[in-house]
């Protein structure tokens, strides 16, 4: 583990990452004894510095794929602040990101709060007011995305944006394993794949997430958006770029990236 200020020191490297487009070398080079808990605290510390409200949180490494590549056995997090929304309407400025990609995901809109330890599937679903169609643009402020499971984790969960659909389902009137999701890209098809690519099922990333974050003193509330993880694997964004993404029972989602 690391020390405080070694953390404080980490942390500062991202934060200036991030403020400044310019990525640095991975933690696990300059921070050897860097474990998960290291990188929480250091997620945790720059989402204070940013004081902005909390719009709800992400869950990343929700596939199989994902958590073999970086050999962890459980999902990671990261925070949705009101500074990260997009809208449909208007273009990504695209300047702003090291290296914007997006992914598809199955969003949740909370309309209760959601116990901590020992949440279930079934407290998410009660819970859970709304499903929508949602984008996240994801970023790494690490060089090249040359990321291990404690560079992601302290870097946001490498969480820059997300944007929701119009449209607003509630859970009982669809499969929500069963979301077949197919994004495109200036028109043509890039990335398909189902909502249970996502732990098997989307409300189970949820509930480990509620019972994660509750290690951090943190909860689940009303008006939470949660984003459980990706249906389909990135997908590069270039400036000009146009994304649509469409989700059957779920409705559609755009997101354009400005720029030339």
């Amino acid at each position: 583990m690391l020390t405080a200020d070694q953390r404080i020191d980490a942390a500062d490297r991202l934060y200036a990452a991030e403020r400044d487009r310019s990525p640095i070398a991975p933690l696990v080079r300059d921070y050897p004894g860097i474990d998960a808990v290291d990188s929480y605290e250091i997620q945790l510390h720059n989402i204070r510095r940013r004081a902005r409200p909390v719009l709800g949180h992400k869950v990343g490494l929700s596939s199989e794929a994902m958590q073999q590549m970086m050999g962890v056995n459980e999902p990671d997090y990261g925070h949705l602040l009101d500074d990260m929304a997009l809208s449909e309407d208007v273009p990504v400025d695209t300047g702003r990101y090291c290296y914007p990609r997006v992914e598809v995901e199955v969003g949740f809109v909370l309309g209760a709060d959601l116990p901590g330890e020992g949440c279930t599937e079934d407290d998410v679903l009660a819970a859970t007011e709304f499903l929508a169609p949602a984008i996240e643009l994801i970023d790494s402020r690490i060089v090249d995305w040359q990321i291990s499971l404690p560079d992601t984790i302290a870097d946001n969960a490498s969480s820059a944006g997300f944007v929701l659909g119009a449209a607003r389902v509630r859970p009982s009137e669809v499969d929500i394993r069963g979301i077949d999701a197919v994004l495109w890209r200036n028109g043509s098809e890039v990335a398909k794949g189902r909502s249970d690519a996502v732990l098997g099922n989307p409300v189970t990333a949820v509930a480990w997430l509620a019972g994660k974050v509750a290690s951090f003193g943190v909860r689940l509330r009303a008006g939470h958006i949660v984003l459980p993880g990706s249906c389909t694997r990135a997908i590069d964004a270039r400036p000009g770029d146009s994304f649509r993404a469409e989700f059957s029972g779920l409705g559609v989602v755009s997101l354009t990236f400005g720029g030339v």
